[in-house]
């Protein structure tokens, strides 16, 4: 039981959206599964918040050629005036998942204290509102 817990908190580290069918067909309780999936998410927010400036830092002093920088066009820089750091810590997290969204922040300097917070309360909600509604779902199966 503890081996089937802690896979899908692994899991949930990388992508809830893998860790929570993997926790239903492991034959996990709904609870069982977003305690799992909320411990696995945050820990993939800090893990991810911690070490995202040092490795960008890291492949920064690898770098041989000078960083140029790139006019600011595209979807995520229009995302990134329109809705903020808002935007991108709950929708962000909720559409394509927190150490994603932790990463384009560092990538956008975005203040930390202020986008792990919204990334955590996005992780929760995430991991409630997909667990019941897979769970909700499969009694109809």
């Amino acid at each position: 039981m503890i081996l089937k817990i802690l896979t899908v908190a692994a899991m949930a580290t990388f992508e809830i959206y893998v860790a929570i069918p993997t926790g239903f067909s492991l034959g996990l309780g709904a609870w069982t599964i977003v305690i799992a999936t909320i411990a696995g998410g945050l820990t993939g927010v800090f893990v991810s918040a911690f070490l995202g400036q040092r490795i960008e830092d890291f492949i920064n002093k690898r770098r041989k050629t000078p960083k140029v920088p790139k006019p600011k066009t595209g979807v995520i820089y229009k995302i990134w005036d329109k809705y903020g750091i808002i935007g991108l810590g709950i929708l962000g997290t909720m559409t394509v998942g927190a150490p994603l969204s932790i990463a384009v922040g560092v990538g956008f300097n975005a203040p930390l204290k202020k986008l792990v917070p919204l990334c955590c309360v996005a992780v929760i909600a995430r991991c409630f509102i997909l667990t019941f509604f897979g769970n909700y779902v499969a009694q109809f199966l």
